[in-house]
């Protein structure tokens, strides 16, 4: 091999070996084993919490042991106040409050994970189904199709080229998932049998499966596609009664009046559709 080649691909071994490999986490509670009872999910309930940090640190303990430098886990339930930095796992670090509408996902990670995930709004067979909001949000459709937390925090990563690889939750979010990235491991850690019914494995079983499942995730990272919506994109969000928005409020260009409790934004592509919604 001429000198040239050898020393080029020694400089792109070197930089690619140079380059840290982070891991950012998305936590929720509804998708954790345990937790299928509304009160369950309050921040401030002990149970959920410890069944909570169980499930992030065996995700953390998979992906460490896999070879991730870093691991970063936002507190995405309720306010970020179901985590402390006190039990998670000393490697992990603790993002606590909103890391604003790009998630941070421009500060290069490496592949993005949900722990604790819910299936969308109007899902069947899932446990406490919803999409940001179950007490002010009915639906969010993303081109014409349902979505929620899952295909909008993957189009988030996706515009900054971040995969996701894996999720954790009950059938019905790992569903939703794996019908735009099918290549991701899922732990599906209970089975729903109603909005407020399911079977659960153990919080051990359910551990044990998240540490195997974040292993094998992690050794996918540059096989996993990220998840890119081409184009103009339109993003439909209709409120419940309750918080349906005032019929004189001034909507900037891009946000079009459905019906009175549905507000349409219009984007060039997903971020500017994404940003006239999560970034006012």
């Amino acid at each position: 091999m001429p000198i040239l080649q050898i020393s080029l691909c020694l400089i792109l071994t070197t930089s690619f070996a140079g380059a840290a490999t982070k891991i950012f986490l998305i936590t929720d509670a509804e998708g954790v084993a345990g937790v299928c009872r509304q009160e369950q999910t309050d921040p401030t309930n002990g149970e959920m919490r410890a069944l909570l940090v169980g499930e992030v640190n065996a995700a953390v303990r998979g992906f460490l042991a896999a070879g991730a430098d870093e691991v970063y886990v936002w507190d995405a339930h309720d306010g970020s106040r179901s985590l402390s930095a006190g039990t998670i796992h000393p490697e992990a670090k603790l993002i606590m409050g909103s890391p604003g509408p790009t998630y941070l996902m421009n500060r290069d990670f490496s592949a993005l994970a949900f722990i604790g995930q819910h299936a969308r709004a109007n899902s069947s067979a899932a446990v406490m189904a919803h999409s940001y909001s179950s007490l002010g949000i009915q639906r969010i459709l993303m081109n014409g199709k349902e979505v929620g937390e899952i295909e909008t925090a993957a189009a988030v990563a996706g515009w900054f080229d971040v995969p996701v690889i894996l999720l954790t939750g009950d059938q019905g979010a790992a569903k939703d998932l794996l019908a735009i990235v099918p290549e991701a491991e899922t732990a599906v850690v209970k089975e729903s049998l109603g909005y407020y019914s399911c079977i659960s494995l153990s919080a051990e079983a359910a551990r044990s499966l998240i540490e195997a499942k974040a292993k094998a995730a992690f050794s996918k990272i540059g096989k996993i596609q990220p998840y890119k919506l081409r184009g103009p994109v339109t993003i439909e969000i209709e409120r419940t009664t309750r918080s349906t928005p005032s019929p004189s409020e001034h909507l900037p260009p891009g946000i079009e009046r459905v019906d009175p409790r549905t507000l349409r934004y219009h984007g060039k592509d997903f971020m500017e559709a994404w940003l006239l919604w999560r970034g006012r």
